[in-house]
């Protein structure tokens, strides 16, 4: 296991971050193909691949993207996740660690699009490329009630948007979506965007308002795709938000909380103290962040369907009748 000093993490994370903004805007030394190339290698260096999970490259009706499989998957079962990185970085590799750890303790087979990123592609091309996927998914045979979507950061708020997107294009919710240290608000107006700006260890206002600008590509930033703060919630499936008490992200992500629950939508809030942003990542280094990873396992584990491996077994060993069509 790499050892990992967590302080030290949050730091050249955000140097990390800073250097994919500036390439994105132009400036800076690096290429944004290099800021890209060094932001992963960080990922990959500092969490490995757990053991058991093997991992296939798919094309996703288009959208290219990686399937997870713990060797002690349970037939039928589903994740699909959507990175992080501002929408402006992240890819499946990097993110190999965390997918793989979620795989293994889910028993589930987890899809991961590369959603295209901006400035290449700016909105709405990553909420697109995400329903694009989760419908590919579907089509491939997987039953919604047997499929949970996730994301952090930006694939977070896109764990609430992505499914608004998908209902509206008449596709059938899954069971439940979890929300990790979602950027849910482009506006920044959240009290703790001021208040905890400088406390937060790997984002500030600043750069995030940096991105905002360059993904957005003119639309606004109250824009119900980018900021789900602002979108018709109703009908989606249970959510599940985690957020840290340290984010500048946290204001917005209770008000996410609110809407969702204006909306009657089925929810669940959970506020890590002292975490900041995506501390899943910190998994077998905190045990704030095991938990959390457990938590959110949990709640995927209470709205998909109990013994699914048996139940298939089961059907299999049956007779099947006849199908008549006419």
């Amino acid at each position: 296991m790499v050892s990992i000093d967590v302080p030290v993490f949050y730091q050249e994370w955000a140097t990390r971050s800073g250097g994919v903004i500036d390439a994105a805007a132009g400036v800076g030394p690096d290429t944004l193909e290099d800021a890209r190339l060094a932001y992963r290698k960080f990922f990959q260096d500092s969490f490995p691949v757990p053991d058991g999970v093997t991992f296939d490259s798919v094309d996703a009706d288009g959208v290219a993207a990686e399937c997870a499989t713990p060797a002690d998957a349970v037939p039928g079962r589903h994740l699909v996740y959507l990175h992080g990185g501002a929408y402006l970085a992240g890819d499946p590799q990097g993110y190999r660690g965390l997918v793989g750890d979620l795989a293994r303790r889910l028993r589930a087979r987890v899809l991961v699009p590369h959603y295209r990123l901006a400035p290449e592609a700016v909105f709405p091309a990553p909420i697109e490329d995400a329903v694009t996927a989760y419908r590919w998914l579907l089509e491939e045979g997987a039953e919604p009630h047997n499929v949970v979507l996730a994301g952090d950061s930006a694939g977070g708020a896109m764990a609430v948007s992505a499914l608004a997107a998908a209902r509206d294009q008449g596709l059938p919710m899954p069971a439940a979506s979890i929300a990790i240290s979602p950027w849910a608000n482009l506006e920044h107006t959240g009290a703790t965007m001021f208040t905890l700006d400088g406390v937060d260890p790997s984002v500030n206002r600043a750069g995030l308002s940096r991105a905002a600008d360059i993904v957005l590509g003119g639309a606004p930033r109250n824009n119900p795709l980018a900021s789900p703060v602002f979108a018709d919630t109703r009908g989606l499936p249970p959510v599940l938000i985690q957020t840290g008490a340290h984010e500048v992200m946290l204001s917005d992500a209770v008000r996410l909380a609110a809407k969702l629950a204006e909306d009657s939508v089925p929810l669940r809030l959970d506020v890590a103290p002292g975490m900041g942003h995506v501390w899943h990542l910190l998994a077998a280094h905190l045990p704030a962040a095991d938990k959390a990873v457990a938590d959110a396992v949990a709640f995927a584990e209470e709205h998909l369907p109990a013994a699914v491996a048996e139940e298939i077994v089961e059907g299999l060993a049956r007779p099947q009748p006849s199908r008549l069509s006419i």
